[in-house]
């Protein structure tokens, strides 16, 4: 039965196209590629709707930077890009940049993303995405590897707006802990560790003179 039917959609085929069963149907399979790559592109209305939404926000002008200051670097980390409302930022030798035109490489899902809210210096140096790397302190770096980070930041300083630094922490000892160990604070919170003493020795010539 199934023969039969066969034969006759042969003969159909060459009776109403002229046309041998084999090349009808290798021209009914160009056909459909060719529908298939004209109209792939535009899919369905709601895909074509979907894509023109993204299309439009990806195009939408990006806010002025803004000048943040001195920050610390914890609250750099606000800054990466997890929050979509908040800039995209990124630091190198303590000085930071937005990057917020750059989203589809440092935002969530790009390949730097990693190196967004932080100073990246040592991992940018090493070409390293090593947690450890993922630091400001470049300490120990070779020479090839300075030249590598100078490039990064002349490319920063050059495509970005820099838009703060970070706070950079010093080392304060002999401090009220009590314990001899060395405390940290910002520098501009450090004392000068000779009010102390001077106020003692003066308080000490006073008791003298009476």
């Amino acid at each position: 039965m199934g023969l039969q039917l066969w034969e006759t959609l042969k003969e159909a085929i060459t009776a109403y196209t002229g046309l041998s069963p084999a090349t009808f149907f290798t021209v009914v399979a160009l056909l459909w590629a060719i529908y298939y790559v004209v109209t792939g592109p535009f899919g369905s209305s709601d895909d074509h709707h979907q894509r023109s939404r993204a299309f439009e926000e990806q195009m939408e002008p990006l806010p002025p930077p803004i000048q943040l200051g001195e920050i610390s670097e914890e609250e750099l980390k606000q800054y990466d890009g997890s929050d979509p409302k908040k800039p995209l930022l990124m630091a190198i030798k303590g000085q930071i940049y937005d990057v917020s035109q750059s989203r589809m490489f440092y935002g969530p899902g790009g390949p730097y993303a990693l190196f967004a809210g932080r100073d990246a210096s040592r991992a940018l140096a090493k070409m390293s995405f090593e947690e450890q790397d993922l630091t400001g302190d470049i300490s120990g770096l070779g020479p090839f590897e300075l030249d590598a980070l100078q490039d990064w930041e002349y490319k920063f300083m050059s495509k970005y707006v820099k838009v703060g630094t970070i706070k950079k922490t010093v080392a304060v000892t002999g401090g009220d802990n009590g314990n001899g160990e060395a405390s940290w604070t910002t520098e501009g919170d450090a004392k000068p560790a000779g009010d102390g003493s001077s106020q003692n020795a003066v308080a000490g010539t006073d008791a003298k003179e009476e």
